[in-house]
């Protein structure tokens, strides 16, 4: 890093609150969090943010499995099948299937939408009965990503609770 943007860098840690990790489960299925919609996320052969890149994932990438203890900051992962270490600010763990659709009208169904958007591209309609929905670690402006029978999208939360 250059001086000016350590600086920087340095600078800008006086104005921001400190840091809170999302959380990580031992066993668990994580996201990656954190990480700008431009950019990926290394998974290094160490625990160290020098060690060598062994793979790459996106922004918003799921299926990343904490396989041990984290060491500090960092956490051993399998991610595609690549073993390697990632820093815990940038991954979240996906909720356990708990959450349900309510307040849908009976002849109604709620849209799984490509992005959080009314305007998206409606993937899927799910149940006013339906159930083992998951939280993915997004949520934008009212809207919640999930995971349910497979899907992966976005809905508006007001019609989504926990069992």
């Amino acid at each position: 890093m250059g001086l000016a943007l350590a600086v920087v860098a340095g600078f800008a840690g006086l104005l921001m609150p400190a840091l809170s990790y999302p959380q990580v489960i031992r066993g668990e299925e994580h996201c990656v969090v954190n990480v700008r919609t431009d950019d990926v996320l290394n998974v290094r052969r160490a625990a160290a943010s020098s060690a060598p890149i062994v793979n790459r994932l996106r922004h918003d990438e799921c299926g990343v499995m904490v396989i041990g203890e984290c060491q500090g900051n960092w956490c051993p992962v399998e991610a595609r099948h690549d073993a390697g270490w990632l820093h815990k600010r940038y991954i979240s763990m996906v909720s356990p299937s708990l959450y349900c659709v309510t307040g849908v009208a009976p002849g109604d169904r709620l849209n799984l939408r490509a992005w959080s958007s009314p305007q998206s591209k409606v993937l899927a309609r799910l149940p006013p009965n339906q159930c083992d929905i998951s939280f993915l670690p997004y949520a934008r402006n009212g809207w919640q990503k999930i995971r349910v029978a497979g899907w992966e999208g976005w809905v508006n939360r007001r019609y989504l609770s926990g069992q």
